[in-house]
């Protein structure tokens, strides 16, 4: 679409031609986020959509560092933050397999300086699972205040041993789901203790290397700012705008929340779960791993909040595991979400605090899902649906409306969204004239589209009031 194609600040990528056609579905993504990246005022957002071991569409909008003018794109390296605890998980999991620990032991007895007070005369032992589950009953962060702008200090490991015995439990163990940073840089310390290797070691030799990740770090990677690596920016101010924030470097906190990413890696990520599930056997994990991982070992009182061994976990619309992680560090947020099932992956980044990643994974998805039982509407020749596509003035009622080809039919899509799926379609009649097809396959109104004296559609008529195409 021409219009589609004047939009200078988006990079996008098919990388692999999928079955069945996705291209009015990748087309309808494409507007619907460049929209959302200018209402919502993101710096820059990349996405990509991931089938089996194929990358089939990524995108890029906005800008990695807007004084730079650093385009995004799914090459871009951003903070995946929590994400991060997916890696420490499979290196726990790795080191179980290989007899070095029990997801049964207690903390104490792998890390002797583990003194954290408990409060809880009858509270069960703090153990490696309880860890991995949110379960342990620790309190979410270390005894350091390294959230905070604008200097996000960050301690180190050995400030955290001496600081640990100052801290107290939040519950009994096994008793709620308390979302733990610190819980996992513990992990991270037991990683160390039984490889007897240091941890950024230790990940990039089992687990980033064999994947070939090789744009994925267990740190921020300084001679990168200003280029490949995403600046990040905070939340929207009530004037609008977006400061741009202070790097950080996690430290002590790296196996929780240390690591950066692009959506090609992530890609790649999703693609090895999918390959072994598929395969079986072993690749940096046994199969059989992986499938302990992914499954519910932890079930709030609730019954709201569920957890693997590091992975969220949650049931599908199809009754299936959907699984994954979401990240949220100073000026980066990210999700990756995993259906093992359908071997369909989503992931999301975004270099601004405040914004709802789980928002562009389920727009996503449901675009996808809607493009794949979609009926094509066979038109009769000489009728050209680009002719009426593009943007159309929407004021004074909302902010603007596109249209865009949807499988034989036309699509009037209003932006901004926050479901890009929920459009209006359009049957071609005759001429110029559409009807609206309504919900239960039933016809509603009439919509008329005028052409200029070149010929050139310029205005569409719909309840007897006029939209004009804007470009």
């Amino acid at each position: 679409m021409r219009f589609v194609l004047f939009f200078l600040l988006i990079s996008t990528s098919l990388t692999s031609q999928s079955d069945p056609d996705l291209t009015d579905a990748f087309r309808l993504l494409n507007t619907w986020l460049d929209a959302q990246k200018d209402y919502e005022k993101l710096p820059g957002i990349s996405v990509g959509i991931v089938k089996d071991q194929d990358l089939i569409w990524s995108s890029g909008f906005g800008y990695s560092d807007v004084a730079l003018e650093n385009t995004a794109s799914a090459s871009t390296i951003y903070s995946i933050c929590s994400i991060s605890k997916l890696f420490t998980a499979i290196a726990i999991l790795q080191l179980r397999d290989a007899g070095h620990l029990r997801l049964d032991d207690e903390i104490s007895s792998i890390l002797p300086w583990f003194k954290v007070r408990q409060s809880f005369e009858d509270s069960g032992p703090i153990t490696v699972r309880g860890l991995l589950t949110h379960s342990s009953g620790l309190p979410r962060q270390s005894n350091f205040p390294y959230w905070t702008a604008p200097d996000f200090d960050f301690p180190k490991v050995e400030e955290i041993k001496a600081q640990i015995n100052e801290m107290n439990t939040l519950y009994p163990a096994s008793t709620f789901f308390q979302y733990s940073n610190f819980g996992l840089t513990i992990l991270g310390a037991i990683i160390e203790q039984v490889s007897g290797i240091k941890y950024e070691t230790y990940v990039k030799e089992n687990i980033l290397q064999v994947l070939q990740l090789k744009d994925t770090r267990p740190e921020m990677p300084k001679a990168l700012m200003g280029g490949q690596l995403a600046t990040g920016y905070g939340a929207l101010t009530r004037d609008g705008s977006r400061d741009q924030l202070n790097a950080f470097f996690t430290e002590g906190i790296t196996a929780a929340a240390g690591f950066t990413s692009t959506v090609e890696d992530m890609a790649k990520f999703a693609s090895w779960q999918f390959r072994l599930l598929e395969n079986g056997g072993k690749e940096v994990l046994k199969v059989s791993t992986l499938r302990e991982m992914q499954r519910v070992h932890w079930m709030n009182p609730d019954w709201k909040t569920s957890w693997g061994l590091g992975f969220s976990v949650r049931q599908g619309s199809d009754g299936s595991n959907i699984v994954g992680h979401g990240g949220s560090c100073p000026g980066y947020r990210t999700q990756i979400s995993l259906s093992p099932r359908r071997k369909m992956a989503y992931i999301v980044m975004v270099n601004a605090g405040g914004v709802s990643t789980g928002k562009y994974i389920a727009g996503m998805a449901r675009v996808i899902g809607k493009a794949l039982d979609a009926d094509t509407n066979e038109l009769a020749a000489g009728v050209n649906l680009q002719d009426y596509c593009g943007t159309y003035n929407a004021q004074p009622w909302s902010s603007e409306t596109v249209i865009l080809p949807w499988y034989g039919n036309l699509a009037i899509v209003g932006l901004p969204s926050d479901d890009p799926s929920s459009f209006t379609l359009l049957k071609h009649l005759e001429g110029d004239t559409f009807q609206r097809m309504r919900g239960n396959g039933e016809m509603g109104e009439k919509i008329v589209f005028e052409r200029n004296t070149t010929g050139t559609v310029y205005r569409m008529k719909r309840h007897q009031n006029y939209s004009i195409k804007l470009k």
